[in-house]
């Protein structure tokens, strides 16, 4: 049981742990050894609240594919279960990331001494601006 918050559980039957190789440098260990770890979370099939749901799926994460998948790879540390852990952590990470509600952005209207000053910034680059014109003599 993975334990996000303290209304938020989700069950182990509902994340996929596959142990796979590992890439990168590491010897004639790392050929033999399959200790990095392949999380899956199907976001749309858990036991998540529909509103977290919708938030998870919202985020511009590159692990999570366009079908609702969250993917994690671990690989950080050289044993499996560290690994596993290091996972479960990520997968926790990304849930609790959306679970505070944003803040309402309340719409706020200029006042009048700002409308003052940006009129006046525009009269007087306007001004500048005509000065660039030609000079005609008279």
């Amino acid at each position: 049981m993975l334990i996000v918050s303290n209304h938020i559980r989700l069950p182990d039957t509902e994340i996929e742990l596959s142990a796979v190789r590992a890439q990168g440098a590491g010897g004639q260990n790392v050929n033999k050894v399959s200790s990095a770890i392949h999380l899956r979370f199907d976001v749309m099939a858990s036991s998540l609240p529909e509103e977290i749901k919708t938030r998870v799926l919202a985020l511009r994460d590159q692990r999570i594919s366009s079908d609702g998948i969250v993917v994690i790879k671990a690989q950080r540390f050289r044993t499996q279960e560290k690994n596993r852990e290091d996972a479960l952590a990520r997968l926790r990470e990304l849930i609790a990331s959306v679970l505070k509600t944003p803040k309402k952005r309340v719409a706020t209207k200029p006042t009048k001494g700002s409308r003052e000053r940006r009129l006046q910034h525009k009269s007087r680059r306007g001004q500048v601006k005509t000065m660039r014109g030609k000079v005609t003599d008279h």
